[in-house]
């Protein structure tokens, strides 16, 4: 027989067993993803309940299924007769010091880990070269000497409380409350409606940090939520400071998040405007769109 047609004999069930962990993979997505659902609307009013646990029944025995398939083509593989070629690294095993003899599978653990790091790195320098993010701010040499303009972080604290002041009138069920523990820099303390509170640091104008808390949890600049949706909504809040932000307009850029914060009061009511359901994973939509502020869960967001 050809040694070809061979070695495909041979790989064949390995490609079997790797189709049907696959396969029991995607199920085991499909079951947890509908278990987050939980009930949804066209499951009708009538019996919903029982027709949920029917369906999470009907998918949890096709995972059962699958699991059998899985063991039962494992069962099928053989051990390799002959050893795998190492390379150089096969001199290793020749290693009589009973610290070094597991030295093989460090030296692969650490090969296929600088592999993943140097592909993250490629990926990263390829998207911030595609994005501006610092923040500051560059002016262009002239001839003629010009007068520098106030950066966002060098604002004097009237102004400040001025600004802070008239967004607050503008944004209804949010109260703000203003506080200088750090000699002459802001921090506020924001509470939208009864679902969340943030603490805000500021340099200037410019918002340095931001924490999101639960109503009744203690606020602080230091711990994060000990509750998953509002760890989430403090990241997105992050990453909306750096979108919003304007170093030649600063008050604008604290008022445009502002009022992306305040979006958040119907946290626990909104729709994802994505897929239509209030819960996704068991969490409800916790991006904001910049533009619309229309509620998207994470994995909906456009």
């Amino acid at each position: 027989m050809n040694p070809n047609m061979n070695a495909m004999m041979a790989v064949e069930p390995l490609y079997i067993a790797l189709s049907s962990i696959k396969t029991l993979r995607a199920n085991v997505g499909i079951a947890f993803d509908g278990l987050g659902s939980g009930v949804r609307s066209d499951h009708g009013d009538d019996g919903k309940e029982a027709k949920f646990l029917l369906e999470l029944q009907d998918l949890l025995t096709v995972v059962n299924n699958n699991l059998r398939d899985v063991e039962q083509n494992i069962n099928n593989l053989q051990p390799p007769h002959n050893p795998f070629s190492l390379g150089n690294s096969g001199y290793l095993s020749h290693e009589y010091a009973q610290d070094r003899q597991a030295l093989y599978n460090q030296l692969v653990h650490s090969y296929k880990w600088t592999d993943k790091l140097h592909d993250y790195c490629n990926l990263a320098h390829a998207q911030l070269s595609q994005n501006s993010l610092t923040r500051s701010y560059t002016y262009t040499a002239s001839v003629k000497r010009r007068r520098i303009p106030t950066s966002p972080h060098n604002v004097q604290p009237q102004a400040v409380d001025k600004v802070i002041t008239q967004i607050d009138r503008i944004l209804p069920e949010m109260s703000v409350s203003i506080t200088r523990p750090f000699a002459s820099n802001v921090v506020l303390h924001v509470s939208v409606g009864r679902v969340l509170r943030a603490i805000i640091a500021f340099k200037g104008l410019l918002i340095e940090w931001i924490i999101v808390k639960g109503f009744m949890e203690t606020l602080d600049l230091w711990t994060e939520s000990r509750f998953k949706v509002f760890r989430k909504v403090t990241e997105n809040a992050n990453a909306a400071v750096m979108r919003f932000y304007m170093p030649t307009m600063p008050d604008v850029s604290v008022k445009n998040f502002l009022t992306w914060l305040h979006s958040f009061n119907t946290l626990f009511s909104d729709i994802c405007k994505g897929c239509g359901l209030h819960l996704r994973n068991a969490m409800p939509p916790t991006w904001r769109e910049f533009r619309t502020l229309e509620p998207y869960h994470e994995e909906c967001k456009p």
